[in-house]
């Protein structure tokens, strides 16, 4: 599967200890991360991540044309709901498109949680799920 993570500069440290703790898992799959954040995760576990420009500069809408493009199965955003962001237009828009095109999208550490261990089950294949041939 093709994972998308994002980080807000307050929730960084969340989505490296996440990427230090399911490791495993997401070695298994291909990671796209916006610049600081996937930087971040690749320094701190060791994994590979395809990385756009960081979000205020266009990385949340990089991965949103993916998404639009259906080349994104999984979002794990961990958001900083008390901060305002100067990119907050984006943000939305991204989140829009992930509900337009029926995207799994966490948005938190316990939701993100919960996405890896599905996903390590295979409940997440939904794509699958709709068409069983391939």
């Amino acid at each position: 599967m093709n994972i998308a993570m994002i980080a807000h500069d307050k929730k960084k440290d969340d989505m490296i200890t996440l990427a230090i703790a399911y490791g495993e898992i997401l070695s298994k799959h291909k990671i796209f991360a916006t610049g600081t954040t996937g930087r971040l995760i690749s320094e701190a576990t060791g994994l590979k991540i395809n990385c756009f420009k960081s979000g205020p500069l266009g990385g949340d809408q990089q991965i949103g044309a993916r998404v639009a493009d259906n080349k994104i199965d999984l979002v794990l955003f961990m958001r900083d709901p008390l901060t305002a962001q100067p990119h907050e237009p984006d943000v939305s828009a991204l989140l829009r498109l992930c509900d337009v095109h029926n995207i799994p999208l966490a948005t938190n550490l316990a939701s993100s949680e919960i996405m890896l261990l599905a996903l390590r089950r295979g409940d997440l294949d939904w794509r699958k799920l709709v068409n069983p041939e391939g």
